[in-house]
C-alpha cells in the first residue's frame, strides 16, 4: 500500500491486516489446555539477559517511515512474544483476559483519541462516567446515601492513594494550602493489606512510619479490638486518626476484612472508612457471596477494580465515595483556562469543620461540600489529562448486565471451589487460606475469594519443618517451560506461615472447565515426581534452605 493514502484509508487497511492476527491470537487460546506454541515469552526472557535488547527489532534511524507491512512484522513479534492471558493456563495474577466487547471498547477509545477531564471536547463520556459510577456505587450505598457516585482512576493502587489524599484534603481543608504541618497523621490497616495504602502514606508526605499495621486473625482478618486498641494508642502518642483502610478480598489469601464492626469503630473515633475492594468488591453482583461485603455501605469511599473480576480491559477502576462530591470540595484549584464555571458553587472556605462534622455531613445538602454537579471530571482528582476509562466498564455492563456479571462471578467461585476440594482431599496438597465453612458441609473449608495458596508434597511428604521454597520455585519455573501453564507463587505472609513460598493460583478465566482442573491437578502430580527424579537430595535441599529462614 502506497504512503500517500489518507489516514482513514490507511486505518481501514490496517484493521483488514491486523484483524487475522489478533483474532488468531485470541483463537489459539481455546481449548482445554491450549496456549498458542509460537508463544515463548520465559525464552525471550532467557534470551534477553543472555543478550540484552539487541534481541528487539530495529526501530530504524528514526528518519524515514518504514513500510506498513514492516510494521505488521513488529506486531507479529509483539504477540509471539507476550503472554496470552486469553489461555486457560494463564492462573499467575488477579485478572484474566478481556472478552469481544473488552476489545471494541478500547478500540472507540482510541478512534475518539480524546480527554475526559473537560466536558466541552468528552460530553458523551463525561455523562458515561458520571452515570456509570453512580449506577455502581448504588450497589454499596443504595438507601444509605443520595449523592454516592465514582471517578475513575488509573488502576486500584492510584484509586486507594486518591482515597486518603481526599480524606486529608477534606477533613483538613487546611493542609490543602499548609501542607501537613499541623498534623501528625496516622492511618491503619492490616498487616495483609496491598501495598499501597503504605505508598498513599509516603506520597501524601506522613511517611511510611505513621501507617499501623493491625495484626490479623488465622483466618487472615483485621483483628478489630487491635484496631482500636492501635488508635487509642495512636491518640495517647500525639497522633491525629485520619484513616482506616480495610480490605475486601487480600492479594494472597482473598480475605475479608470484618465490614461492619472496623466501621462502627471509625464513626466512633470520627475517622474515614476506606475499603479496599479492587480485588473483592465485584462479589457485590453476586447474590451469593455478596454477604462477604456487609458493612461496605459505613465506607466514606470503595476502590473497585473491574478489570479484575470482571474481565474489563486494563486499566480500570473506580474510586466509589458516599458524597461524589467531595471530590471536587477536596481536589478543586481555580484553573479558569481549563475548567469554565457554569455556575457558582458553594464552599466551606476555610471555615473549619470538625472531622466529625464533615462526616456528618453526608446526611445535609450544605456544610463542607460543593452543592453544584460537576461536569469537568479532572476537578474532582489529581491529574488533568485522563482516559475515559468508564466506556469500557460502560459497554461490559450494558452487555453482561449485573446478572451476567453475577454469573461470571459465580462461575469463578465455582471453579476456586472444586479445585480446592479437589486438592483438600489429596494428600499430596496442603492448603493454606481454606478459612471459610460451608453450612451444608462443616469439613468442606474452602478458601474466601477466587485464589487458592498451597503447598505442593509429592510422595505425601507431610513434612512442616522442611522449607518448600526450592520445590515450588523449580515447579512453578517447569510449568511455564511447559509453556502450558501460567502460575504464581507467594512469599511467607507475615503472621500466617513460615515454611518457605507456596503457590498461589486464581481461578477467574470465564471459560475454565472443570475437566481443565482434572487435567491441572494431574499436571502437578507429573511436575512433582519430575522435581523429585531431578533431585535425588530434595530433603537436604529443603532442610538447607530451612536453616535459612
Amino acid at each position: 500500500m502506497t504512503k500517500d493514502k489518507a489516514e482513514y484509508e490507511i486505518l481501514d487497511y490496517l484493521l483488514i491486516k491486523i484483524r487475522e492476527k489478533l483474532v488468531r491470537f485470541a483463537q489459539s487460546a481455546n481449548g482445554v489446555n491450549a496456549v498458542d506454541g509460537a508463544n515463548e515469552p520465559l525464552k525471550f526472557y532467557n534470551r534477553i539477559v543472555e543478550n540484552g535488547l539487541i534481541e528487539m527489532p530495529d526501530i530504524g534511524n528514526g528518519y524515514h517511515k518504514q513500510d506498513y507491512d514492516k510494521m505488521l512484522e513488529h506486531v507479529d513479534f509483539i504477540l509471539n512474544n507476550s503472554v496470552n492471558t486469553w489461555s486457560l493456563g494463564f492462573l499467575d495474577k488477579l485478572y484474566s483476559s478481556t472478552n469481544a466487547i473488552g476489545v471494541i471498547s478500547d478500540l472507540v477509545l482510541s478512534i475518539l483519541n480524546t480527554n475526559s477531564h473537560v466536558f466541552t471536547v468528552s460530553p458523551i463520556l463525561t455523562v458515561i462516567e458520571k452515570k456509570i459510577g453512580y449506577e455502581y456505587s448504588k450497589l454499596f450505598y443504595d438507601g444509605y446515601s443520595e449523592n454516592s457516585g465514582g471517578l475513575t482512576f488509573s488502576g486500584g493502587s492510584w484509586s486507594n492513594i486518591s482515597s486518603l489524599q481526599i480524606a486529608r484534603s477534606y477533613l483538613y481543608c487546611d493542609s490543602k494550602k499548609r501542607g501537613n504541618g499541623n498534623y501528625k497523621f496516622a492511618v491503619f490497616t492490616s498487616s495483609h493489606s496491598h501495598y499501597s495504602v503504605e505508598k498513599a502514606a509516603m506520597l501524601c508526605g506522613f511517611g511510611s512510619e505513621s501507617v499501623f499495621k493491625i495484626e490479623v486473625n488465622s483466618r487472615g482478618e483485621m483483628k478489630c479490638s487491635k484496631l482500636e486498641e492501635s488508635i487509642k494508642k495512636a491518640i495517647e502518642n500525639g497522633y491525629t486518626p485520619l484513616y482506616v483502610n480495610a480490605t475486601a478480598g487480600t492479594t494472597v489469601f482473598g480475605s475479608f476484612d470484618p465490614l461492619e464492626e472496623i466501621g462502627v469503630i471509625c464513626e466512633k473515633y470520627g475517622i474515614w472508612f476506606h475499603v479496599d475492594g479492587s480485588w473483592g468488591g465485584n462479589f457485590i453482583f453476586s447474590k451469593e457471596l455478596k454477604n462477604k461485603l456487609k458493612g461496605s455501605h459505613l465506607a466514606n469511599s470503595i476502590t473497585v477494580s473491574p478489570h479484575k473480576m470482571l474481565g474489563v480491559p486494563t486499566t480500570c477502576s473506580f474510586l466509589l465515595m458516599k458524597d461524589k462530591r467531595i471530590f471536587v470540595t477536596a481536589n478543586s484549584l481555580d484553573a479558569p483556562y481549563l475548567f469554565h464555571k457554569i455556575k457558582g458553587s458553594v464552599e466551606s472556605g476555610d471555615r473549619r469543620l470538625s472531622q466529625r462534622e464533615l462526616l456528618e455531613s453526608y446526611k445535609r445538602k450544605d456544610d463542607g461540600v460543593r452543592s453544584e454537579e460537576n461536569f469537568n471530571l479532572a476537578e474532582g482528582t489529581m491529574g488533568c489529562g485522563r482516559r475515559a476509562d468508564s466506556l469500557k466498564f460502560y459497554l461490559s455492563w450494558n452487555y453482561y448486565g449485573k446478572v451476567g456479571f453475577g454469573e461470571r462471578v459465580d462461575h469463578a467461585y465455582f471453579i476456586m471451589k472444586y479445585f480446592s476440594e479437589k486438592i483438600g482431599v489429596n494428600k499430596r496438597f496442603r492448603t493454606l487460606n481454606s478459612f471459610d465453612v460451608s453450612r451444608a458441609n462443616e469439613q468442606a473449608a474452602r478458601p474466601p475469594c477466587l485464589q487458592v495458596c498451597f503447598y505442593y508434597e509429592p510422595y505425601e511428604i507431610g513434612d512442616k519443618t522442611m522449607n518448600h521454597t526450592p520445590i515450588t520455585r523449580w515447579m512453578v519455573y517447569k510449568f511455564h517451560q511447559l509453556n502450558k501453564y501460567l502460575i504464581d507463587f507467594s512469599p511467607p505472609v507475615k503472621d500466617a506461615h513460615n515454611e518457605g513460598e507456596f503457590f498461589r493460583i486464581v481461578f477467574i478465566n470465564p471459560n475454565l472447565t472443570t475437566e481443565f482442573i482434572d487435567q491441572l491437578v494431574e499436571d502437578f502430580g507429573v511436575v512433582g515426581r519430575a522435581y523429585m527424579e531431578n533431585n535425588p537430595n530434595w530433603r537436604n535441599i529443603a532442610n538447607t534452605a530451612q536453616k535459612a529462614l
